[in-house]
């Protein structure tokens, strides 16, 4: 039996649904999966759906409607006007990158006077430091303006003050209860702030403290903004949808140098572009600077104005992230070994491994150990918290990843009392402590996971948006779930659920038959399975047999062919067995039947067998399987054939068939 990984957690339908998406459907000219994928999202009427399809910048907020606005405009054109040196001081991920980038740009245009400084990652830490604002005011510094960070910068900017520094806080993460006295502090999440979307990335704030500097949307700098946005895990609706789709088309159309050559050093075809290839593609490469050297490297290729410059530039990032590519799989490496000695030595000792895995290591890249969490909660599905370790002062700084039901930053100030600092939310957060404090921490972290997390909730969950029919995937549909991107945080890729799939074909393919590939479906109507890392699969599978699919579609290009194809992610096949378990005398008129065949396409074989010898379907398929196994036939590319000298076994050696007679003695078991 192949039973499915995760718990599939499928999205409410009804009929009052399914007439609402026969109206979109309708109205909007879309595919049937389209309109109901639309309603599933929330688009539930015409006009909405039109604005989700559709948006342009008309679509864009007021940019004063965000508290504080007007102080910040004001005291930047001042400086501007009076020729004050200002200086952006920005934040060493890739968002905070663009952010700062972009207000380069947006102050080189107005021709201000400025300058822009990000803090090293290792040498400083995250935000505002007191020792960069003294060095910016003995630089003659009059005003810093901030991009994604400085909302929780209360102490920092009153030294600032007191150093005779102006500073406009523009940021976007969770406020404090105190905010800092500056002179304007533009954040959406304020609690005051009425601006109507609150999802917006640092990148999303500068870009409108620079529409509102302008007098108009800096359109032409939406790739920047996009970059930040989808880096930042940023939800793609309202705004971000707009600054993402123009991002997108910049970035196809009319790329600025630094993109131009970002895409060649990382081999990225622009033309065909998506959110995906900027995660995936563009995102760690200019977050690699941040990690392991500094951040100013992207800012330098994100505002170059020339190629040459630009083309180095790209290319040390790219290898900087093959660089952080290899540290991380050694790190990778290094952590799973001490997690399997800790299971170990739980196993020795009789104890109950803990429920959080939590691995500290000395000289462990702080700048990566967030990456390494996240790699060992995808393949053990704990929460993990992962620590670098000073060796000379003994203390850890940890970056952590976690499941549903465990709030990361509820445990992290449960722990409050072992911990120097800590920052963060449910699924993510960051801490620092001593070593000495280890024990005590993971003890506590387990047991809060223990006690919070269900029995549920221990299974990986997977989202399914709809339950389709196999006919519904046809190349104009997929073609047209184009129209439902950008895809990214809180607007996926749709994940469809296609039940009782007849199995047409199914071989193990790639280096080492590591991936499985399946025609399923009857007749002319076959769609394509592609399954990463599923290879082993394809020999639990019977030609004939039938599964649920969890998956995204998409269309594949082989030889100028297009194909609609299943990227599986998902699957279960309830095992078929016969009603009674078959006589030898049966497996032997099963046999000489398929002697006498020799050689055929095994599509419909079965049923042919089954008719012949009147038996059931199940009880047929059973004995191939049985037949295979003992190899008396063979089977490839979907064509049977009898072996020519087959070696003498008997039935009872397969381990199929003692799998079977087994469970028909446990049914026959007195209870």
């Amino acid at each position: 039996m192949i039973n499915r990984k995760t718990r599939w957690a499928i999205a409410p339908w009804n009929d009052s649904d399914e007439r609402l998406a026969v109206e979109l459907s309708r109205e909007l000219s879309l595919p049937p999966l389209v309109a109901r994928l639309l309603l599933q999202r929330g688009y539930r009427d015409i006009q909405a759906a039109e604005a989700f399809l559709n948006g342009d910048a008309s679509l864009l907020h007021d940019p004063y409607l965000l508290d504080g606005m007007k102080e910040a405009v004001d005291r930047i054109s001042a400086a501007g006007a009076a020729g004050e040196k200002i200086r952006i001081y920005g934040d060493y991920d890739a968002d905070g990158v663009s952010s700062t980038s972009l207000l380069c740009r947006v102050f080189q245009q107005l021709n201000y006077t400025y300058d822009y400084y990000i803090p090293h990652r290792s040498l400083e830490g995250y935000g505002l430091n007191n020792k960069a604002i003294q060095q910016a005011a003995e630089e003659g510094v009059k005003l810093l303006v901030t991009v994604d960070t400085g909302i929780s910068a209360y102490e920092e900017v009153e030294f600032a003050k007191a150093c005779g520094l102006d500073v406009v806080v523009t940021d976007h993460h969770e406020p404090p209860e105190r905010l800092p006295n500056a002179c304007a502090v533009v954040n959406p999440k304020q609690k005051h702030c009425s601006y109507p979307f609150k999802g917006l990335a640092g990148v999303g704030v500068a870009f409108k403290l620079a529409t509102a500097l302008m007098g108009r949307p800096p359109l032409e700098l939406c790739d920047i903004v996009s970059l930040g946005t989808i880096a930042d895990l940023m939800p793609l609706l309202d705004e971000n949808r707009i600054f993402v789709r123009c991002g997108l088309q910049r970035m196809k159309e009319e790329p600025s140098i630094g993109f131009k050559a970002l895409a060649e050093a990382a081999g990225i075809e622009l033309p065909a572009l998506t959110s995906t290839g900027i995660a995936f593609g563009m995102a760690p490469r200019i977050n690699a600077a941040g990690r392991l050297d500094h951040a100013k490297r992207a800012v330098e290729l994100l505002i170059a104005d020339d190629y040459d410059s630009a083309i180095l530039a790209a290319i040390g990032l790219d290898a900087l992230n093959k660089e952080r590519q290899r540290i991380v799989e050694e790190t990778v490496k290094e952590a799973e070994a001490k997690w399997a000695d800790r299971q170990e030595v739980c196993r020795a000792s009789g104890e109950e491994e803990p429920s959080v895995i939590m691995l500290a290591g000395e000289g462990w890249n702080v700048g990566v150990i967030g990456i390494v969490a996240s790699k060992l909660l995808e393949r053990h599905y704990k929460p993990v918290v992962v620590l670098g370790i000073d060796a000379e002062s003994g203390m850890c700084k940890g970056s952590a990843r976690s499941i549903e039901g465990y709030d990361l930053h509820a445990a992290l100030t449960e722990c409050s009392e072992l911990l120097d600092h800590y920052g963060g939310h449910q699924a993510a957060a960051g801490m620092s402590l001593h070593r000495e404090q280890l024990a005590a921490f993971e003890a506590k972290m387990s047991a809060l996971a223990k006690s919070w997390v269900t029995e549920e909730q221990w299974i990986p969950k997977s989202q399914v948006d709809l339950e389709c029919e196999l006919e519904e995937a046809t190349l104009s549909t997929i073609s047209q779930l184009a129209l439902l991107e950008p895809f990214g945080i809180a607007n996926p890729s749709p994940r469809l659920l296609f039940r009782n799939a007849e199995v047409a074909e199914k071989k193990a393919i790639g280096k080492e038959s590591k991936h499985l590939k399946l025609a399923v479906g009857k007749g002319n109507r076959l769609l394509d399975v592609i399954a990463f890392g599923r290879g082993e699969v394809a020999r639990q599978l019977q030609y004939g047999c039938r599964i649920d699919m969890l998956g995204e579609l998409s269309i594949n290009e082989w030889n100028g062919f297009r194909k609609p194809q299943l990227q599986l992610h998902d699957m279960q096949l309830q095992e078929e067995l016969p009603e009674s378990f078959p006589s030898r005398e049966a497996f032997g008129a099963v046999y000489k039947r398929l002697h006498a065949i020799g050689r055929s396409k095994l599509r419909g074989l079965p049923e042919r067998l089954a008719a012949d010898a009147g038996l059931s379907l199940a009880s047929v398929r059973f004995m191939l399987e049985v037949f295979q196994e003992l190899e008396f036939l063979t089977v490839t590319d979907g064509v049977f054939a009898m072996s020519d000298s087959p070696r003498k076994r008997e039935l009872s050696t397969s381990a199929r068939y003692q799998s079977v007679w087994e469970s028909f003695n446990e049914k026959a078991a007195p209870v």
